[in-house]
């Protein structure tokens, strides 16, 4: 079917002018049978067989306030033959809720207030549809519905408040920061969304761009010093900022960044101290402090002693947290070679900034005088320490050596000399307390102490408070007061097979002495024992020796160990020597001279068993004692009759009235957890103190009659137990008189009731459960018996 939709845009007065245009140009398309003919500017001149162009977009001006539908425009077939027959059917974003059709007509209303920015604009498709067939008469079309931007939308910051700074004594102009503001209406429509930049607080010192938001410096040579912190407002308003435009503010707080400006002031040009004497080397003397106006690195200071008759006596360093030059001294002060001293000191900044260098030197100066104070001071030794030498073999009271302390004081006070005996707590030296000689006061050993570090103390006489000290170091001198020996346990052995002469051992020596030439020690073998002897002694010369066979072949059957004496001597003065004595064991040995055997009798094995054998026979032992025990144990043990299976047990006439225990006190027969919560108790629990009745079924009996000899037979027994103080309280019949002290239940029994038999209704009885059963057929039944 040639068919054709035609879009028709009605355009309302209030609407915008090219939205008018779009619709004046909708008069120009004719629709013929057959074809769609559009008039150009050179006339008829465009043709297309079926269709020829249609609407694909409608536009909707956005927060419409009226009270009525929005319209937003038309459908319209050429098979519409104005019959009623067709309907438009519209589909797509919104359709059905917030865009409607009317199917006969065509016309499309918008049915609430659109945002553009929420939703810039809505694909729709329309088809026109027989109503009687319902099969569309048009090819689906699509078109857009594009909601026109208004400015309803202030322009807005990316920031509420922003933090910039920049360095103090900038030029004018210099970029601080650039401040951003967004609009959310259509920037491609109207100046709604063109934002333009003023500033509304901070002139004359800053100034703004009005296109990119950039802020500057408009005041040259602005001081940290004299303010630091400014507060700006910029404003950012659309429609190119004309009248009418919606605008929005945003805070910039700016901060002055400190540069070097501004050189170190010493606030005095003299400054005076006083130290005393005994005031220690690198101990702080004073302070000083010179002052700048910069912060940070800016005002770092750096401190120099650059004259004075001081400069070798003291010295300053910087305190890098308070930035004062701190005086310290330099070398021991003496005031009785000088009194006073004078220093020129210097403070220079460290970071300097070339552009104000012309602005004067960044370094000022201050002079320093400091007074030595006269203290007492403790004697004083002609050394800071000493050392001395004895012999290890002097008697006691040799002299070692003498120290010599005076007072540096002008009084010049005798001193008295002693030694710290916490340094020499053997008591090894003495010393003389008027003229500081050290003698020796016991034996000395050097292979025991080499060295002894002592301390010596000068007191002044005048005032014992007044001490020095000073170490002194004696060396013990050796002499030759020790035998060389072995210098190990040797483990020496002989094959049989030895040939004479041959070498099976070399033995060393040791001398606890230290002579100053070294050792030299000399083997050989003892006079007496070098007659007939199975080996020798070889001194090779260089403080060893070796020990050879003089016979060749030896046996472990004649002789199994031999006792080689070595005589060791050192070539000290006076010459000591000792002798030791070397163990040599005969073994069997291979070709090659290596040791198999070196036992007695090695053919002949010890009777017995391996270690292993041993061990798997103890096991086994242990195991079957084990088994023993176990079968001993198992033997022994033995069930003990229960005292329900008892013959003697009298209770069996009462199990069939349901018993029900010796009352609370009575823990042997039930649980008292059962009076307390009777819906807890568990069917299947046993009563400790009866014989189950799972195991002794009774036998089901119609229910009991008014039985006088029954009841008279109960109430005797009742009455033998109350007066019968020996009871045991498994007869459960005294229980119905005493529940127990202090029972939550009170008293379940009618005994001491004042109402007489025939008053009490047992019928509540059957109401208690199974376990009432048996009570409720005697005390129940009665009633019956009397009814019938």
């Amino acid at each position: 079917m040639r068919t054709c939709l035609l879009i028709v845009l009605w355009a309302c007065s209030s609407q915008l002018g090219d939205a008018k245009a779009l619709f004046e140009r909708t008069t120009d398309v004719v629709v013929k049978e057959g074809m769609v003919v559009g008039r150009g500017d050179d006339g008829w001149a465009l043709k297309r067989s079926k269709r020829g162009w249609m609407w694909n977009q409608f536009f909707l001006l956005e927060e419409y306030t009226g009270s009525d539908y929005q319209y937003v425009g038309k459908l319209h077939s050429d098979q519409d033959k104005g019959d009623g027959t067709l309907k438009y059917v519209l589909s797509g974003d919104g359709a059905g809720s917030l865009f409607l059709i009317d199917e006969n007509s065509g016309d499309i209303h918008a049915t609430k207030r659109l945002d553009r920015e929420e939703k810039a604009y809505y694909t729709l498709r329309a088809q026109a549809v027989n109503k009687r067939t319902g099969r569309p008469v048009e090819p689906e079309s699509q078109f857009v519905i594009k909601i026109h931007d208004i400015n309803d939308n202030e322009p807005k910051f990316t920031k509420d408040t922003y933090i910039a700074s920049v360095p103090e004594m900038s030029d004018v102009g210099t970029p601080v920061v650039q401040v951003t503001a967004t609009d959310d209406d259509d920037a491609t429509y109207g100046n709604s969304a063109r934002v333009v930049y003023s500033i509304l607080q901070g002139q004359p010192y800053f100034s703004v761009e009005p296109d990119t938001g950039i802020i500057r410096t408009a005041l040259a040579s602005m001081n940290r010093e004299n303010k630091e912190k400014y507060q700006v407002v910029i404003q950012a308003k659309d429609m190119a900022g004309q009248i009418g435009g919606l605008s929005g503010t945003a805070t910039v707080n700016i901060s002055l960044s400190d540069v070097n400006d501004n050189p170190p002031r010493f606030p005095q040009g003299t400054y005076q101290f006083s130290t005393p004497e005994s005031t220690e080397v690198g101990s702080p003397v004073g302070r000083i402090k010179a002052n700048d106006a910069d912060v940070g690195e800016n005002a770092e200071v750096k401190y120099n002693i650059i004259g004075g008759d001081g400069v070798d006596m003291f010295d300053i360093m910087t305190d890098k947290d308070t930035q004062e030059g701190v005086i310290t001294v330099k070398r021991p002060l003496d005031y009785e070679r000088k009194k006073i001293y004078t220093i020129k000191v210097q403070a220079e900044n460290t970071h300097l900034d070339p552009r104000f260098l012309l602005h004067g030197p960044f370094k000022d100066t201050a002079t320093v005088k400091i007074t030595v104070e006269d203290v007492d001071e403790p004697p004083v030794f002609e050394r800071a320490s000493y050392i001395m030498e004895v012999k290890e073999d002097a008697s006691i009271g040799t002299l070692i050596g003498s120290v010599i302390a005076a007072d540096p004081d002008a009084t010049k006070s005798l001193v008295r000399y002693s030694i710290d005996r916490l340094t020499d707590l053997d008591r090894m030296f003495n010393i003389h307390s008027g003229n500081g000689s050290i003698v020796t006061f016991k034996h000395l050993d050097r292979e025991s102490f080499p060295w002894h570090n002592i301390t010596v103390t000068a007191t002044e006489i005048n005032n014992p408070k007044q001490v020095g000290r000073v170490p002194v170091y004696i060396r013990i001198l050796d002499i030759n007061d020790n035998a060389p020996e072995f210098a190990t346990f040797y483990e020496t052995f002989v094959c049989e097979n030895a040939k004479a002469g041959q070498r099976i051992q070399t033995v060393s020596a040791v001398d606890n002495d230290d002579p100053i030439g070294g050792h030299r020690f000399f083997f050989s073998l003892p006079a007496e024992a070098s007659v007939n002897a199975n080996f020798t002694v070889r001194d090779n010369k260089d403080n060893t020796a070796g020990i050879l066979t003089r016979q060749s072949g030896f046996s472990r059957l004649e002789r199994s160990t031999y006792l080689v004496p070595v005589v060791i001597s050192d070539g000290g003065y006076p010459m000591q020597s000792s002798t030791s004595t070397l163990t040599i064991r005969v073994c069997t040995c291979d070709r090659e001279g290596n040791m198999q055997s070196c036992n007695a009798e090695p053919l002949i094995l010890p009777a017995g068993l391996s270690t292993g054998a041993l061990i798997a026979i103890l096991l086994c032992i242990i195991i079957l004692l084990i088994i023993v025990m176990l079968f001993a144990a198992l033997r022994r043990q033995k069930k003990k009759e229960p005292l329900i299976i008892s013959k003697e047990d009298v209770r069996d006439n009462i199990v069939s009235y349901n018993d029900e225990g010796g009352g609370e006190e009575d823990t042997q027969a039930f649980d008292i957890g059962t009076l307390r919560n009777p819906e807890a108790i568990d069917d299947n629990k046993l009563r400790r103190d009866i014989i189950p009745e799972t195991l002794f079924p009774s036998r089901r009996t119609a229910p009991t009659r008014d039985n006088a000899d029954v009841r008279d037979f109960i109430n005797q027994r009742l009455q033998e137990n109350d007066t019968d103080p020996t009871a045991p309280p498994y007869d459960s019949l005294a229980t119905y008189a005493y529940e127990g002290n202090g029972s939550i239940a009170e008293s379940l029994s009618s005994l001491e009731s004042a109402t007489t038999e025939g008053d009490q209704d047992y019928n509540y009885l059957s109401e208690w459960g199974p376990r009432f059963k048996k009570l409720a057929d005697m005390y129940g039944g009665e009633d019956s018996d009397k009814d019938s």
